[in-house]
């Protein structure tokens, strides 16, 4: 690691001082949505509503906003950037592409030190070398890097405290999400999941202890796998072979690539699993209308909910039984409450926009929340299950003359989702969730594959196509009592960052085109952009300091849309890449005014 802070000690220059501070607590990261002066979770508090209370900045001043400082990542380290800043006790902490974190000055946007993971030879990561962020507790800072390890840093200096290693790398195990901090009866747990389900891996989400980093308890994502607790095994997930055939669920997918949810109202840990492997779904037995559930592949594509002193499963909800179509289950699932019900809302890459019962799982609601959905018809409300088009689902190379390329058809969305790893907001103001989606479609077509130990297993060919001519992105918002959907705003290339609502009435996201833009969150009308110079994919937040509330934003074009897709990513390839955080506040006059 190079410590920015010992060189220049070295060579005779100050190092920027680091005050006596008090460490983060469970009572910080349990209010992080009401304690103003940090952003200490993912989602700027666990229930990852994205909404901050703050109002100084506001539908009528927010045109007065102005850059307060920039910081450059540096070096050729570009790619894409979608990481959300931690701000605690006058810091700044954002991971960066390719497995790096820095510490960052808020008063002055200096670095004060820099943690750049020494990635080996051979990793095989899916969609981009991104990291989407940290997790703090105490004085640590813990992060996942590419080559599926999760490390532990002291806050203060940068120095390694730790470091556990996720999976092999060799296989096609990643990480890249931002972990989760958890209380629990042996005590406080860093969270974490795994990427790689393109390569045949194995989902997990994995409880250690904060101190040392020991594997408390380890949960499968699929059938027949078994979980772990306290170095023994404890229960099976699911039961064997009773949605999978053969020996298909050792090689199942079902990663768990985007983190977790924790809600603590019901003490539930809440992740989502991505597609069965491999995509071919004619292979896993799901071809076809099959005698109950035999070919759903659980728990792959679903919610799952877990107890996070054990590691036991309490309920999970499947939103792509059958899944054909890459329809990742991972999609954040976020509690708010409404009418005296404990709920929770999803936006799932196949396009469909759910609301279930957080205490027990079982579906509310289910409506379309992107245009010209063509796998299913709807969403059945009695049983939770979707209605097939079956001639939607890409064909069975077998029942061809040759074998090698089943029937093409066109799908709606893209495997690329109606929303993808871009995390939607809740706000507490409006009673509206505010989704980034995207209309597109794809040809898909399957083909055949066996499993081979770090190599893509995939068994299908694709290529991805715009719906429209004027746009592809569409932030739109959604009133969660009957999913319908109050105003949409377009967007020409597709929208790929996180999205962040505030009682100040705004809605800021990020545009591949580079801008940072903030809403009216009643209309959508446009009240105010910056041109960052560098597409905006990472995830806005906000805070105040000495009476001042600040944005910041992780500039940087990147992420799976220029590498997976197809047409839609010729017509952005002009996108320039870039590595910095932008940080907003208002004048001086403007905020004293307010």
């Amino acid at each position: 690691m190079k410590r920015i802070a010992a060189w220049m000690l070295a060579t005779g220059i100050a190092a920027l001082p680091i005050a006596a501070s008090a460490q983060v607590t469970e009572a910080d990261l349990a209010n992080d949505q009401d304690i103003t002066t940090q952003v200490v979770t993912n989602g700027m508090g666990r229930h990852q509503q994205r909404f901050s209370p703050l109002t100084q900045i506001n539908k009528s001043n927010v045109k007065h906003l102005v850059p307060a400082w920039a910081f450059s990542f540096g070096g050729e380290k570009q790619r894409g950037q979608e990481a959300q800043p931690i701000i605690y006790d006058g810091m700044m902490y954002v991971t960066a592409s390719y497995s790096r974190l820095f510490a960052i000055d808020l008063k002055t946007g200096e670095e004060v030190w820099q943690y750049d993971a020494r990635l080996p030879e051979g990793i095989l990561p899916c969609c981009d070398v991104i990291n989407r962020g940290a997790a703090i507790f105490g004085d640590t800072i813990f992060f996942g890097t590419l080559d599926a390890r999760l490390v532990a840093l002291d806050r203060k200096t940068g120095d390694v405290i730790w470091r556990k290693k996720l999976g092999d790398y060799k296989a096609g195990y990643s990480y890249t999400a931002a972990p989760v901090i958890v209380p629990s009866k042996h005590g406080q747990l860093v969270v974490t999941g795994v990427s790689g389900g393109e390569f045949g891996i194995v989902g997990r989400v994995d409880a250690r202890s904060v101190e040392n980093g020991e594997l408390i308890w380890s949960r499968p994502m699929i059938e027949g796998h078994m979980g772990e607790l306290l170095g023994k095994e404890s229960t099976m997930t699911g039961e064997l072979n009773a949605t999978w055939p053969g020996d298909m669920w050792k090689t199942g997918g079902g990663a768990t690539w985007l983190g977790g949810t924790y809600d603590a109202s019901t003490n539930t840990l809440i992740f989502g699993a991505g597609n069965p492997a491999p995509w071919n779904s004619h292979l896993r037995n799901a071809g076809t209308p099959v005698e109950g559930n035999k070919g759903d592949n659980l728990y792959a594509a679903s919610r799952v909910a877990i107890d996070p002193d054990t590691g036991d499963i309490k309920w999970h909800y499947q939103t792509t039984p059958r899944e054909g179509w890459d329809f990742d289950g991972v999609n954040e699932v976020v509690p708010f409450d409404l009418d005296g019900k404990q709920l929770a809302a999803t936006a799932d890459r196949n396009g469909f926009f759910y609301v279930l019962d957080r205490t027990n799982g079982d579906l509310v609601n289910a409506t379309p929340f992107v245009e010209q959905i063509s796998w299913a018809e709807r969403i059945d409300l009695e049983s939770g299950r979707p209605v097939f088009v079956e001639d939607n689902r890409p064909g069975n190379p077998a029942d061809t003359a040759d074998g090698k390329k089943g029937k093409v058809i066109f799908a709606v969305p893209s495997f690329l989702g109606g929303k993808n790893w871009m995390p939607m907001a809740y706000s507490k103001s409006s009673g509206m969730f505010y989704v980034p989606a995207n209309e597109w479609g794809m040809d898909i077509w399957n083909e055949p594959i066996s499993y081979k130990k770090g190599a893509a297993y995939l068994g299908a060919g694709f290529t991805i196509k715009p719906l429209f001519e004027d746009h592809i992105g569409a932030l739109k918002a959604i009133d969660p009592a009957d999913g319908s959907i109050k105003w949409v705003y377009k967007n020409k290339a597709p929208l790929w960052s996180g999205v962040m609502t505030t009682a100040g009435g705004l809605v800021f996201f990020g545009t591949p085109e580079g801008h940072l833009i903030a809403l009216d969150d009643a209309t959508g009308e446009k009240l105010w952009s910056f041109q960052t110079g560098s597409g905006v994919v990472g995830q806005p937040i906000t805070w105040e300091e000495d009476g001042e509330q600040y944005v910041a934003v992780v500039s940087g074009w990147g992420g799976a849309v220029p590498l997976w897709g197809g047409e839609v990513a010729k017509t952005v390839k002009y996108l320039n890449q870039g590595g910095s955080v932008w940080v907003f506040k208002l004048p001086t006059m403007q905020a004293s005014a307010n």
